[in-house]
């Protein structure tokens, strides 16, 4: 085993099991599937990734935003076991299972507000988010979606025409799907508007009305779909008026609001869902990456008068709802539950945002510091002032992270963010040392550039 702490770690990364796993890959695997980090996995521990080489990191990305309970949680653990020694597979479009309802039950009663509820499951965010725009044209029987810029929403041809950033998601994957329009969302760090919060009196909101004039009617939207708090667009976190207004919105036009809650759902942002800071009960949610500690597992949850606009076989799946997933994410469920493991990303998300403040006095390239519970990150700027992106320092923190045994990833349109997503049971020594490694890598990366 070798200490991480040092470049000659990583060179050692490159030689026995690692280095022809690697060759492999590279032989094998398409180019379009890309690894942050030259290391292979061998197991994975609460918050602790060990390699197989013996190397062991801290876990900061949490497998962006999917373990938010932990890696490898015993109860998750022994669901998964109980369930696949009685059944794989079945496909709950020709025989039901317990699993899926018992599941479909708590999601309903979770989700925010009070409204009937219903759920239906499929495979990943991307799916979730198809199902809903679908769901949300067959209630209201009109075509055209309003997303937002700097947000994520998957990488199928629907979701990439909802997506905002061109490179890498979206670059000659065109033509995209019709009757998409793009709104500007409520970034106050780089505001479309040249406006600063609270005195902007929310032109963003208010520029809708032009919007609906220049752009597109509102009685040809079926949904305006978006992030509570934006993911792959670098974490932004809107003002509180945000959305409760554009829900208003919504609702004077017969539009279906869905709350793309992905990345941000599961205990992830101090509360269970993302929406919940902001009052608003969503016409519809989807759900993923945190639902089932790994599983392959995604959801749209919503009012049950629109969840039951599609007619039987207009939406489902094959593989949908599995089985073993669906009683990894009913264990997953229970263990935030009763570990209370939403109030733990709140305080484990406070200390980063307290420790990020702490270094942006020593290191003004530190242009902004956001998120919601332990959905955290830091945008890099060259000149605080101008706030031109420091979009080459995040590649080289991320590799000086690893060198040192800390996980982290980039984020945002510019490519300039650095975000933290760690597992909710990081404990206190651990969170503590990987504030001080990123601490170190600052010292070392920032004076340089």
């Amino acid at each position: 085993m070798y200490e991480v702490g040092n470049v000659a770690v990583i060179e050692q990364l490159q030689e026995d099991k690692t280095q022809s796993l690697v060759a492999k890959k590279e032989k094998y695997v398409a180019k379009g599937i890309s690894s942050l980090f030259p290391m292979i996995i061998e197991s994975a521990q609460g918050a602790e990734v060990k390699d197989l080489d013996g190397n062991t990191y801290l876990d900061f990305y949490g497998g962006i935003g999917v373990i938010n309970a932990g890696h490898c949680p015993q109860s998750v653990v022994d669901a998964i076991k109980q369930q696949a020694d009685k059944l794989l597979h079945s496909c709950f479009m020709v025989g039901m299972y317990d699993p899926y309802i018992e599941l479909a039950e708590k999601l309903c009663q979770i989700a925010p507000g009070n409204s009937p509820k219903k759920a239906m499951f499929v495979n990943s965010g991307a799916e979730a988010v198809e199902n809903a725009v679908k769901i949300a044209k067959a209630y209201t029987k009109r075509p055209g979606v309003i997303s937002f810029e700097g947000g994520f929403h998957g990488r199928t041809l629907m979701t990439m025409s909802l997506t905002s950033k061109v490179k890498p998601y979206k670059y000659q994957f065109g033509p995209f799907a019709p009757e998409v329009y793009k709104a500007p969302s409520a970034n106050c760090y780089r505001c479309m508007y040249k406006a600063s919060y609270p005195d902007c009196q929310m032109t963003c909101l208010e520029a809708f009305e032009r919007f609906f004039i220049s752009e597109v009617a509102p009685e040809s939207i079926a949904a305006m779909i978006i992030e509570p708090v934006q993911g792959e667009g670098g974490f932004i976190v809107p003002p509180n008026e945000f959305l409760p207004g554009l829900k208003q919105i919504c609702e004077k036009y017969g539009i279906v609001f869905i709350a793309d809650e992905v990345q941000s759902g599961f205990a992830r942002t101090g509360k269970m869902f993302a929406c919940e800071h902001f009052g608003v009960e969503p016409d519809l949610m989807t759900m993923a990456k945190g639902i089932a500690s790994g599983m392959p597992l995604s959801a749209v949850v919503g009012k049950a008068e629109i969840m039951d606009a599609p007619d039987a076989g207009m939406i489902g799946g094959t593989y949908g709802g599995n089985p073993v997933s669906c009683a990894a994410a009913l264990a997953t469920i229970e263990l935030m539950e009763k570990e209370h493991l939403p109030g733990r990303a709140e305080k484990i998300g406070s200390r980063i945002v307290e420790k990020m403040r702490e270094l942006q006095q020593q290191y003004p390239q530190i242009g902004d510091i956001r998120g919601l519970g332990s959905m955290a990150a830091i945008e890099l700027v060259k000149d605080p002032q101008t706030k031109e992106p420091f979009k080459d320092a995040v590649p080289a923190i991320i590799q000086e992270c690893f060198k040192r045994g800390l996980l982290t990833m980039g984020a945002g349109i510019f490519g300039n963010v650095i975000r933290f997503l760690p597992p909710t049971v990081l404990t206190d020594e651990q969170l503590e040392k990987g504030l001080n490694i990123f601490a170190e890598v600052l010292s070392i990366v920032l004076t340089e550039k």
